[in-house]
This record gives C-alpha cells, structure tokens and sequence, in this order.
C-alpha cells in the first residue's frame, strides 16, 4: 500500500483515465453476456457508494480521491426523492441535496458514476426515500401497479434524468453516469403484491427505458427483470448469481462491508478478509462490475434515519469511516485486492474462465487466450489449509481464501494475507475551558465545563395555540405528516377517591400501548416512565403505577417517532403513536381510549426555532441555575471551533435522549441511555467461514453510539452555537468535544507474504525481490512518523496496540526500523533476513511495526 505503482498498473489506470478524458465527445455504453462495454470495449469494474446527503460537499471531493486511489473506477449513489421534493412541487437541490455538484465531483476525479434513481431506495433512510406527502395522495398505493404512485414516480423519475441530462452528465452526452437503476429490491417483497407485481416492474422498466439516458439500466434483486434491464444481485456472497439472460454481464450492486447500527444494538463489523475472499470469488467465476455498499457510509443527520431506531452514525464498518478517516487495514486490503484484478483486466474481459478441481474445497477458474492467462486459486475450506498442485507449481492455500495469479504463475495477492498498515484511532476529549469558550485537551473521564449553558424548559402537555380536540387516540404518522418527531396525547380525567380502577388509595395501573417508537407519561406534569420499542417491533406497552389526586388529573403522553419505516411490503402504512390508554385496579379498569383527547403536533421549542442560532434574539433562554436530569429541557451554549482540521464529534456521556443542532444544523438525533445487550460480543472474530450478522459484534452493554459527528464545514472560526433538546434528563455539562486522529501506524507482514504489487511489470514477470515490503504512511500530509513504538522481526505475537515479542526476535529490528521511518511521512521497509538478520532458522518470520504520526512542527529529528 502506498508503493509507486509499477509501469503496467500505471498503464491500467492511465487507461481508464484516458477513457474518462475522451467521453467529452461522448461515448457508447453497451453490455454483453461478459461487461459493460465503453465505446466497444469490455471493462472489469470496482464501484464504491458513497451517499452524498450522508457528508457534506466540503467532504465531496476527498471522499471521492480516497476513493480512486483505492481502486475505485466507479462511485454509486441513490437519489434520495424525499430531500429533493419534501413539498410536493417544491425542489430542494442545495447543500448536501446537489446532485448535480456530486455527479460533478466524482467525474473532475476522473471515476464513473451508477445513478441509483429508484426512487425508492431502501438505504436505512426515512420512509425508503419517500416523501410523506405522497402517501396522502387519494386513492394511492405504494410500488404496485396503481395509476397515482405510477404518475408520481415518473415524474419524479423524469425530473431527475432531465436535470443530470441539461448539465450533460450521462455518458452518451460526456459525462460520468456509466449506469442508472430504476426501483430497488423489489424481488424481495414482490409476492406480497400479487399479480399486480408483474405488470409494475414491467411498467417501470419500459418508463425507465423510455428516458432515453443512452445507458443501460438495473434492477437489483429482480430475477425477472424485463429485457433490456439487467438483473443484479446484492448480498453477503455473490459468486454463485447468475444473469437471467445468457446476454447480460454478472453485476453485484451491494457487496456489504459491514452493517447498519440500531439504537440499542450491538455494533456490527465484517472482516476484511472475508469481504476480500467474496469479492475475488465473485471475479474468478464470471463477475466484471462490483459495488461495495458502504465505501463511505456517512451520518444520518437530521432526522433523515429511518428503521425505525437506526442511528445518527451511519459509518457501516466501511473502508472510509463515517469522519472520511481510512479505516485500515480494511481500505489498504481492498486496495490491493483491486490492483490484482486489474492485472487481470486483460484476460478477464476476453473470455469466460473454465474451473478446474484441485481437491476437496479446492478449486481453479482459469481465463486463457492467446495472449493472456490469469487464475483463480481457492479453498473454500472453513478450517483446513491445503497445499494445491497447479500449472505444475505447488500453491499453499490458507482456508477460506483466494489466490490471484495474473499470468497464471506468480501468486500476487492472498485474501487471507493482509500487507496493508493498520490504524489506530486516537479520540481526544476536548472541554470548555472558560467563558471565552475556548478549548484544552482533558482526560477521558472530563467534560463539558458549565460555564455559558443556558436553557429553556419545554412545557409539558399543551401548550400551541394550534392543538385540537378529537374523540379517540389518533395514529401518528398520519396527524403529523412526520414534520416533527413528537406528538402530545393529553386528558384529564376526575378522581373521586373510591373508582374500581384504583388499587390503593389514588394509585392505579397506567397501561399504555403503542405502535411505537417511544413514550413519556407525564401525570399532572411529571415524568412517570418512558417506553419503547426496539429495532426488530416496534411496538409496546407501558405498565407503571402512578398516584393520582383528588380532583382533576391530566395525563399527557408524549409519543416520538425514530424514523420512520423504510422496508418490508407495505412499509408506508405501518403506524405509529399510542392505540390505548388504560386506568387499571385489582379488579376493573378505565378505557380511556375513546374519550376526547386533546393533541398538539410539535414542541413549543420547535414552533420557537430554538434549535436556531438565536444569539441577539429575544427568545426567551435562562442562564441562571442549569438544571440538571430534568425532562424536557432546551440547552444552548457558545463555542469556538477547535483548532487543527481533524474530525470532530460530540461525546454525549451524561445525556439520555433527544436531538442536537450546531449553528441550526441538526447532527441527529442522539440516544445514549438505549445499551446495547450485555451478550453478543466475542473476544475475537474469525473470518473463516460463512460470514453472518451475528458473527462479530463489539460494543455489548454500551450506548449503541456514543459520538456525534459535527462537520467542520458547518462551524465558524469563533461563536458557534450548540442546541440540545433532552427529552428524559441529562448533564450538559458532561458532554465533551472529541477530535479524531489516525495517529498510531501497524503493520504486520511476512516473510511468506505474496511478493509487492508494485514488483510486477508490464509484461507480467516477477522481479525478483528479497522480500516482500512493510509500508507505513501517516495519513495526513502534515505529519511525519515521530516514535517507533513497537518493532520486532521474527515471531511478533498480538495485534496493533498489544504486539508483544514472540520466542524470537532480531536485535536489529528497533534500530533499522528507526533509521528508516522516524521523521518521514512513509517508509519502506524488506522484510527479510538480509536486512534483519536470522534470530531463528527454519521458522517463517514476520515484522511487526507500530509508529504514532506527529505534527511535523511537534518534532525535532
């Protein structure tokens, strides 16, 4: 990782640079049973998504260059219809919303782009990507063969093409969209909608078709998509999918890097050698376009999340973490995994490949012509490894792996065998240091000093002039039309002293039933309880004794959505908010469900704007006596920004539920006080094996998400503003800022890795090397390696920030690796005995490194 790239793979990317160039005349995009075709021209193709409402367009730019200089020919995103149109009629295309300056930005970096149009997009995202407002369209229904969500869905879909066709950004017209997809996974809930299915998806595919993009189209998960639209698979594993034409390519649109996080969830993660085993399985059996889906997952901000209970942080274990720091080793693998297959470009495009048995789980898929020859070497084994006899050569094969061989000789990359760096993310808490809202750095366990807090309490029940009256509990979604995430229920009823209902003396059983997603009873204007649900029902039931008085008793129920439902048949009907409200004795109780109930949409704070930057303004903010793990409270305090350009978060430890805007920008919704299970979480995670969602979770008996990402962009030098709204009672002042820095380098590499990509030529011979090279790099331009904390050279033991010697070890190591490394940003480094030493014979060695990166004006070489 980080080597010059040798002549022929400067050759491969200089080529499909220079496509990129030439595509300004414009340039035919085609398929066939084995690629997309550019002007005539099989490519093999490596895709990423990176959605661009999930970072911001400051972010844009080196999102999509980390992403090239990973491999990346293509970047993939959704159009998301319920930002672009959140009025009916009414376009929004600004900020994180430009489509068009993201299609832009990915074609300046010379990469491609699939146009997910859909409209509906799935993606963990509110209501799938669809605007609330057209579910109150007469006589609607959702993705089936219904004349209004078919008229809706075209022109939004012809709204979209016609705009990327004005700035000229299809390949036909010289831009970068290689590829567009209309609908999304609709094979998975087809039965569901009967025989109106078929003539949907045959519908949609002649409306797609008929835009007259000069690209082909897709469906993925859509077994039976209709002439000309190719069907795609998504999924953990797709070498085994096959086209459902004999004259359309093997496409894999969503190849999972990890998973999304849920409030009270585990943290899912997926391991780089099994993400690279899937990928390489699907090339060595007939596969040319590949997407990962996350490359760069990004932040839910606002109230843009959906599930419902998925989190904020969207960071989907991908290869660019949430901050658009690399999570290494995992994008540095890829990378090289993306450099082995375009060795292969040549014989892949030219020819399907034939397989050959090597043994039990042992197998070989070979392209050959006249001129090119590349194979495939896997054993799909769980546990064994195996040593394979091919072309006359002997291959050792560690299980679960595959073996890339481009001229069907030399091994040059293994996915079991990581030679990429690792990174270690360094979290510094940051604090409030005086009433100049300046920061210092603090220890984990400090926080947020108190000084410049001010604050507003919500009133609890009723309290907008616009409330209205209706007998009987209302569904939620329907009354707020998810303009806001809360909903009061309120009542009040008379208490005698001796009803059936009470159990002893004024105390009674308050048994409250809910759609979901979450609730607090207040009775006469105090919190009783809370109740949710969780990410797999949302539906609940709150049980709590409360203490009624003599006389009139209100009880307000504020019921809150999580984002709303983006999946599953009939999504966009699942209610929410509360379906019945009980008053229970020991031997009767009180329905009070069809009685009148009192309702108001909103928080007073939101009719207020307090979540606005309101500095000058006389809204109605009290400094004096913060209160603390009180309910419904509005928090504000000033800041400046904290210095340097690394990512920033907001560390929320100390508070409980609610939602937090910097500036007036929402950065989401925050949930610390939901703990994941205590169960769950394994020491280790094998990477062996079929891969499964349960397989290598962290964070057990933890907030599912703890951080908050704040984008620099969206802060000022001096005077920011940070509101919180808590909605169950928290600490402000514990919270703390965080900066993000990938400061501690690892690097693991043995004597019996594959030889350096960068050691092929373009004629596809192995140099001879003396051993393959450990490379380290600081990931920032401004940083140079400043201290060799770890280094050892023979049988290195443990993993990045607990290496330990093993039974050998050369005494040379810390010295060579020293001179090498310390007071540069990147060094190289033969892992060999001629630059070590031999401290054991006969053994296999390796060379472990750890190095932190330091400001280059912070050291003196």
């Amino acid at each position: 990782m980080g080597e010059a790239f040798s002549s022929f793979f400067l050759f491969v990317f200089l080529f499909c640079g220079s496509l990129l160039l030439s595509i300004g005349d414009g340039a035919s995009v085609e398929y066939d049973h084995r690629a997309l075709m550019i002007d005539g021209k099989r490519r093999v193709l490596i895709s990423g998504s990176i959605h661009y409402p999930r970072s911001t367009p400051e972010m844009w730019p080196d999102l999509v260059q980390k992403s090239k200089d990973g491999g990346l020919d293509v970047i993939d995103t959704y159009v998301f219809w319920n930002l672009h149109e959140p009025v009916q009629n009414q376009y929004d295309f600004q900020g994180r919303n430009d489509l068009v300056k993201f299609a832009k930005t990915v074609g300046a970096a010379g990469l491609y782009v699939h146009l997910r149009i859909g409209p509906y997009v799935c993606a963990e995202w509110n209501y799938g990507g669809f605007p609330v407002w057209l579910h109150f369209i007469p006589g609607i229904q959702f993705r089936t063969d219904n004349e209004p969500f078919k008229r809706e869905m075209q022109r939004f879909t012809a709204k979209i093409v016609d705009m990327m066709k004005q700035e000229k950004l299809f390949a036909s017209q010289g831009g970068p969209i290689i590829l567009a997809q209309i609908e999304n996974e609709y094979g998975n809930v087809q039965s569901a909608y009967g025989s109106a299915a078929k003539s949907y998806i045959n519908w949609a595919a002649k409306m797609a078709t008929s835009l007259d993009t000069g690209v082909p189209w897709v469906m993925c998960r859509q077994a039976d998509a209709p002439d000309p639209i190719i069907n795609t698979c998504n999924g953990v594993y797709c070498d085994q999918f096959t086209p459902n034409s004999d004259k359309k390519p093997k496409i894999w649109t969503e190849s999972y890097t990890g998973w999304f996080l849920s409030f009270g969830g585990r943290v899912p993660h997926r391991p780089v050698e099994d993400i690279a085993f899937a990928v390489a399985r699907f090339y060595q059996k007939g596969g040319t376009f590949h997407n990962y889906y996350m490359y760069h997952g990004g932040t839910n901000f606002g109230r843009s999340a959906g599930g419902p209970f998925i989190t904020t942080s969207y960071d989907y274990d991908a290869p660019i973490d949430e901050y658009g720091i690399l999570r290494q080793p995992k994008w540095g693998h890829l990378k090289d995994l993306h450099k082995s297959i375009k060795l292969c470009e040549e014989a892949l495009i030219a020819t399907d490949p034939t397989y050959t048995s090597l043994g039990t789980n042992l197998e070989a898929h070979v392209y050959k012509t006249s001129e090119a020859c590349a194979a495939f070497l896997a054993n799909v084994d769980n546990n064994s490894n195996a040593s394979v006899s091919f072309n006359g050569n002997t291959y050792h094969l560690p299980a679960w792996s595959v073996s890339i061989l481009p001229d069907c000789k030399s091994v040059v990359f293994n996915t079991a065998k990581i030679n990429s760096q690792a990174t270690r993310i360094e979290e510094r808490h940051l604090q409030l240091e005086t009433s100049h809202q300046t920061f210092k750095e603090i220890a984990d366990s400090s926080r947020m000093s108190q000084t410049d807090w001010s604050w507003v309490g919500e009133p609890v029940g009723i309290s907008k002039s616009n409330a209205f009256k209706n007998s009987g509990l209302l569904e939620q979604i329907n009354t707020t039309g998810d303009a806001t995430d809360y909903l009061w229920y309120s009542i009040s009823t008379k208490i005698q002293g001796d009803e059936s209902f009470l159990l002893n003396g004024t105390q009674t059983l308050l048994q409250v039933e809910s759609l979901g997603h979450a609730l607090h009873a207040f009775i006469n204007g105090k919190l009783a309880g809370s109740g949710m649900g969780d990410s797999s029902n949302a539906k609940f039931t709150l049980e709590k004794p409360i203490i009624l008085i003599p006389g009139d008793n209100t009880i307000d129920l504020l019921s809150m959505t999580v984002g709303l439902k983006n999946s599953q048949p009939f999504f966009d009907i699942w209610g929410a908010g509360i379906t019945g409200v009980k008053l229970i004795g020991k031997s009767d109780a009180l329905d009070l469900s069809s009685n009148q109930w009192t309702y108001q949409i909103g928080l007073k704070g939101e009719e207020l704007g307090l979540y606005r930057d309101s500095s000058g303004s006389s809204l109605p903010w009290i400094s004096e006596t913060l209160p603390k793990n009180q309910p419904l409270i509005w928090y504000k305090t000033r800041f400046d920004s904290p210095d340097g350009s690394d990512p920033i978060a907001l560390d929320f430890t100390g508070m409980r539920k609610g939602e937090a805007w910097v500036n007036g920008q929402s950065i989401g919704r925050y949930w610390p006080a939901y703990i994941s299970p205590q169960n769950g979480c394994e020491g280790s995670c094998n990477y062996r094996g079929t891969f499964y969602l349960r397989k290598c979770y962290t964070g057990c008996g933890s907030p599912s998400q703890k951080l908050y990402h704040v984008p620099r962009s969206w802060i000022h030098p001096r005077g920011n503003t940070l509101v919180l709204f808590e909605e169950m009672g928290g600490d402000p002042a514990q919270i703390s800022f965080v900066k993000r820095q990938a400061e501690i380098l690892c690097a693991h590499v043995s004597e019996s890795h594959p030889p350096p990509l960068h050691s092929w030529g373009s004629d596809l011979e192995i140099r001879q090397k003396s051993g393959p090279l450990l490379h380290l790099e600081c990931p920032s331009p401004n940083k140079l390696i400043s201290k060799i904390k770890f280094a050892s050279f023979g049988t290195p033991q443990g993993t990045c920030g607990n290496y330990g010697h093993g039974m050998c070890s050369s005494n040379k190591a810390l010295a060579i690796v020293q001179q090498a490394c310390v007071g540069s940003r990147s060094c190289n480094i033969t892992v060999s005995t001629e630059t070590f030493g031999d401290p054991c014979k006969e053994l296999i060695k390796s060379l472990a490194v750890e190095v932190a990166c330091t400001r280059k004006f912070d050291i003196s070489v």
